[in-house]
C-alpha cells in the first residue's frame, strides 16, 4: 500500500526530480516508510511506501528490472502473488525480492495487459518500457485504490491523490461546475469527472496504453466490469450456503497475508462480524475497532447509530484486543479541515467517522479488514430495490430510479441553486450521466429479478465505489491500509451470479427511506443478505443475538446534532453571505434549505454536510 504519481511531457520539456519529489511530498501520509523517485528524459515516477510485505529497502519503489528496461510504480496488494510468483519461476523468472510488487512487474513484462486479469487484489500503477518508450496504466475491478489523472497536449500528470497532481506546479485548483452540479444531485460522481477542473478519477476496471514520444492517447480499455444474473443453471440452496462458506474462509486467509499486524473493523453488524469470526479463527490475537457515538441528543432512527454494545459482544465471542472511541458533537468541526485535505473531493455520506476510525486503527497497526461491500454484493438496502423493482421496462426503471437517487435536491430545487452560474452548467443533464452508468445497449429488462439485479450493478459502480474511494483516503491519511475481503475476485464473481431469491425474501414490504424521518407504524426491514445471515449462523448471530439485526450505516446522528450542539457552527458558515459557496449557490434557496431541517420540517442532514464540505472545500484549496 503507498502512494504514486508521475509526470509525462509531451513538449520537450525534461522532467525533474524536484518536481517528482514535490508531489511525492505531496502524499507523504500514504507511505512514511520509504520515497523515491525514477526519471527518465521527459517521463518521471514518484512513489511513497508502506511497506507491508518484504519490509527490506530491495522491494521500494518505483521498481526496477535488473535489466534496466521496465519500471513501476504501485499502489496496492496482489493476494494471489505467491502463486504467480511459482508460475513465473517455473518460466525462468528470477526474483531479488519477497514483495508481490516484483511480482507484478515480471508478471507484466511476461503477459502483458493479460497479467491484470490475473491480480486478485487492489491496485493502481503505471508500467514504463523504457525500450518502447510506452507507459500503462490500470486500475483494479472494483476502484479500491483511486488513480487521478490529468491531461492536456503538453503533459499527463497522475498521482494517488489530486494534491500531488496539484503539487507538479503547472495547473491550479479550479472547481468544475458541472461535476459540481452533479455531486448535488446524487452527492456522488457517476462519471470520471472530480469536483477540480481538468482532473479525471481514471475508471475502475480499465486500463490505458500511452507512448511519451506521442500526445495522443488510446481510450482507456475495459477489462472487467460489473454484471449481476442469475445462474442458468442454478444449484441447491444449501450447496450455494456451502460455495459460499469456501469462499469467504479463502477470501479472508488470502488477505491476511502481511509481515506486519493486522487488525479489522467490528462494526457490530453482520458484514464486519463475519470478517473478524473468520480473521479470528487464523490470528491468535487479532485487534477490532469500533467506532460509536454519543446519542445524548439523538432521536428516532438515530437512536440505533451506536452499535459499540454489539461490537464488544462480539469481540467477547471472538476473543478480539477490542479498541473503541466515541464521537460527540463537535468532533466534525474539530477535523474538517484536516479531512478536507486528505479527502479531497466528497463522496458518499457524512465520512468523517470514517476519519476518526482510521485514525483509531492507526495507533495500533499497519492493515485493517473491512466488511465494505457485503451490502452491494449481496442486497443489503432492499428498500432502495424496491423504488424501482415493478417497472415495465428500462426507460421507466431509468427514470424511477434516477428520481430516488436525488439524494441532495431534485432538479426543480437544483436550477434555484445554480442561478448564479446558471449559464455554466444548464447543459449538464443528470439523467442521461446515471444512464451511461449501465454502459450496455439494447437491454430488456422485464421482471423484478431483471430489475433488482440492475439496481446491484448500479450500486456496485457508484455507490460502492464512492465508498471505497472515501475508505482509501482517509485510512491511507494515517499511513492504514484497508483490505476489503468481500471484494475478493471469486467471491464477487460467486455473488455476481447467485440468484436474487437467495438475497432478499420480503422486497414487496420494504419502502423506508434511510434518510428520510421515521413514521408512526414503519420498521426497518430486517430482509437482505438472506444467504449471508444464514451462513453466520454458523460464525456469528446464532452466538451474538445479531441474525434478527436490521441495516444500518456508519453514521452519526448529525440530523440532531446539526439543530443542538452545532447549530452556531452550521449557522455561521452557512448563514454568511460572504461564504465562499455563495460565489455559485443562490443564497436564498440555499438557506431555505438549511432553514427546513433545522425546524425540523425535514432531515437534510447529507444537504447540510455537503455545503458545510463544500465550504471548506474551497477555503482548504483556495478555489
Amino acid at each position: 500500500m503507498c502512494g504514486i504519481a508521475g509526470a509525462i511531457y509531451f513538449n520537450g520539456q525534461k522532467a525533474e526530480r524536484s518536481t517528482l519529489k514535490r508531489m511525492a511530498h505531496a502524499i507523504r501520509h500514504r507511505g512514511p516508510d520509504a520515497e523515491g523517485v525514477y526519471v527518465h528524459a521527459q517521463l518521471g515516477f514518484a512513489h511513497r511506501r508502506l511497506s507491508i510485505i518484504d519490509l527490506s529497502e530491495a522491494a521500494n519503489q518505483p521498481f526496477v528490472s535488473g535489466n534496466g528496461r521496465y519500471v513501476l510504480s504501485y499502489n496496492g496488494e496482489v493476494y494471489n502473488y505467491k502463486e504467480l510468483r511459482q508460475e513465473l519461476s517455473n518460466k525462468g523468472f528470477k526474483f531479488r525480492t519477497t514483495s508481490d510488487t516484483e511480482v507484478v512487474l515480471c508478471a507484466l513484462i511476461k503477459w502483458g495487459t493479460e497479467a491484470i486479469e490475473r491480480f486478485n487484489g487492489m491496485f493502481a500503477f503505471a508500467f514504463f518500457d523504457k525500450q518502447t518508450g510506452e507507459v500503462l496504466l490500470a486500475r483494479d475491478r472494483y476502484g479500491i485504490k483511486p488513480l487521478y489523472v490529468y491531461r492536456d497536449s503538453q503533459k499527463l500528470l497522475f498521482a494517488s491523490e489530486i494534491k500531488a497532481i496539484l503539487a507538479e506546479g503547472s495547473i491550479a485548483a479550479n472547481l468544475n461546475l458541472p461535476a459540481l452540479y452533479q455531486y448535488m444531485t446524487f452527492q456522488n460522481l457517476f462519471d470520471e469527472n472530480t469536483l477540480f477542473k481538468g482532473v479525471e478519477l481514471f475508471p475502475a476496471g480499465h486500463w490505458q496504453k500511452l507512448s511519451i514520444h506521442s500526445s495522443t492517447f488510446m481510450e482507456p480499455k475495459s477489462y472487467w466490469s460489473w454484471r449481476f444474473y442469475d445462474a442458468a443453471t442454478p444449484i441447491s440452496y444449501e450447496s450455494y450456503i456451502e460455495e459460499l462458506d469456501y469462499l469467504l474462509q479463502q477470501a479472508v486467509k488470502k488477505q491476511l497475508v502481511a509481515d506486519v499486524p493486522v487488525g479489522a473493523y467490528l462494526s457490530g453488524g453482520i458484514d464486519s462480524g463475519t470478517v473478524t469470526s473468520l480473521a479470528a479463527r487464523q490470528l491468535p490475537y487479532l485487534m477490532t475497532f469500533t467506532v460509536g457515538f454519543d446519542l445524548s441528543s439523538a432521536s428516532g432512527l438515530e437512536l440505533a447509530f451506536d452499535e459499540r454494545r454489539k461490537a464488544e459482544r462480539m469481540s467477547y465471542l471472538f476473543k478480539t484486543e477490542h479498541y473503541e472511541m466515541v464521537l460527540k458533537s463537535g468532533d466534525m468541526e474539530r477535523c474538517m479541515s484536516d479531512l478536507v485535505w486528505h479527502l479531497e473531493e466528497p463522496r458518499v455520506g457524512q465520512s468523517y467517522p470514517n476519519y476518526y476510525a482510521s485514525r483509531l486503527g492507526s495507533k495500533f497497526t499497519k492493515v485493517i479488514l473491512s466488511g465494505a461491500g457485503g451490502d452491494e454484493l449481496f442486497g443489503g438496502y432492499p428498500w432502495r430495490y424496491h423504488q424501482a423493482s415493478s417497472s415495465l421496462n428500462f426507460d421507466e426503471y431509468i427514470d424511477d430510479y434516477y428520481l430516488y437517487w436525488h439524494r441532495l435536491l431534485p432538479n426543480t430545487s437544483l436550477q434555484k441553486l445554480f442561478k448564479p452560474v446558471w449559464s455554466e452548467v444548464s447543459d449538464v443533464w443528470t439523467r442521461d450521466i446515471f444512464a451511461q452508468v449501465f454502459g450496455r445497449k439494447n437491454m430488456s429488462p422485464s421482471t423484478p429479478t431483471d430489475f433488482i439485479n440492475l439496481s446491484l450493478e448500479f450500486e456496485a459502480k457508484t455507490f460502492l465505489h464512492g465508498l471505497l474511494v472515501v475508505d482509501d483516503k482517509l485510512s491511507m491519511s494515517h499511513g492504514l491500509e484497508t483490505r476489503v475481503p468481500f471484494l475478493d475476485n471469486d467471491l464477487v464473481d460467486f455473488a455476481c451470479r447467485l440468484p436474487v431469491i437467495h438475497k432478499l425474501d420480503q422486497l414487496e414490504k420494504v419502502k423506508l427511506n434511510e434518510n428520510e424521518n421515521i413514521k408512526k407504524g414503519e420498521i426497518r426491514s430486517k430482509d437482505g443478505k438472506r444467504i449471508l445471515r444464514d451462513l453466520m449462523l454458523r460464525y456469528v448471530t446464532q452466538k451474538s443475538g445479531n441474525s434478527e439485526g436490521v441495516k444500518q450505516g456508519f453514521s452519526a446522528p448529525d440530523a440532531s446534532w446539526f439543530r443542538g450542539e452545532s447549530l452556531e457552527y452550521v449557522k455561521t458558515k452557512l448563514f454568511s453571505q460572504h461564504a465562499r459557496i455563495y460565489k455559485y449557490f443562490d443564497f436564498k434557496e440555499a438557506t431555505a434549505h438549511v432553514q427546513s431541517h433545522l425546524l425540523g420540517q425535514e432531515n437534510k442532514r447529507l444537504y447540510l454536510w455537503s455545503l458545510l464540505y463544500l465550504e471548506e472545500l474551497l477555503e482548504r484549496f483556495r478555489m
